[in-house]
């Protein structure tokens, strides 16, 4: 179990889960289309040294599928800011590994693998933690939740994971979650299944392409959607 947070933090993300999102315009876009990977492409680096190799990414009875090996990412053709996106995801089989990463610029920027970015954990019951990938963002109570503060960095070899602040807001397992996660400015935050489960600010990035990974697991996803955040809503 995480340790029980300060009153203080507490009370924060209270406040910030009562808050729910920001005000948003209505021009929500689907960014999976339900028939075809059309805005996305595939960076995966096995698929470079083996066309023979099955593409990870698939659209499969209406869904698209992450199927986990080889690994690499799924990115949109188009980048984002200010922004709330939704997404619908489940492990149908196994329970793993997988992420949504914002913010992502640089490919193979970690390990010759992940692109810049921030990494919004997916992992069975640790949905909702950051990853901090060649970017940065903070946290209230860090030290606790990235341990030592010179242990902290942003690449290779560094603690780069900053724990959730929940247990138990996932779903069971073969059950759909729902993850928002909402980007305004230097702030990100997340929710899984309504619960507020991670607030960053001073993020060292504010836009960029949104990524899927294929990390080991199979994970099916039924909704992606992006709500841009209005220009009035961020003047809050």
């Amino acid at each position: 179990m995480k340790r029980i947070l300060s009153v203080f933090v507490c009370l924060f993300f209270v406040i910030g889960a009562l808050s729910c999102y920001a005000q948003t315009d209505s021009k929500s876009q689907t960014l999976f289309n339900g028939e075809n990977l059309d805005g996305w492409h595939m960076d995966v680096p096995d698929l470079e040294e083996d066309s023979t190799l099955r593409a990870p990414f698939i659209v499969r009875d209406g869904m698209l599928v992450s199927l986990g090996e080889p690994r690499g990412h799924l990115l949109t053709d188009d980048t984002y800011r200010d922004y709330r996106l939704e997404v619908e995801y489940r492990f149908p089989g196994e329970p793993g590994n997988c992420g949504v990463l914002v913010h992502a610029s640089t490919p193979r920027a970690l390990y010759k693998m992940f692109p810049q970015s921030i990494e919004v954990q997916m992992m069975h019951e640790n949905a909702g933690d950051f990853w901090c990938i060649v970017e940065d963002i903070e946290v209230p109570n860090m030290e606790e939740r990235r341990g030592p503060e010179e242990e902290w960095g942003v690449t290779e070899g560094k603690k780069r994971r900053i724990v959730n602040l929940t247990d138990g807001s996932e779903n069971d397992l073969g059950e759909w979650n729902t993850m928002v996660i909402e980007a305004l400015d230097d702030k990100i935050k997340v929710w899984v299944n309504g619960d507020l489960v991670n607030y960053g600010t001073d993020a060292t990035a504010e836009e960029g392409k949104i990524a899927l990974q294929a990390e080991g697991a199979e994970v099916e996803f039924r909704k992606v959607v992006l709500t841009p955040i209005s220009e009035l809503s961020s003047k809050e």
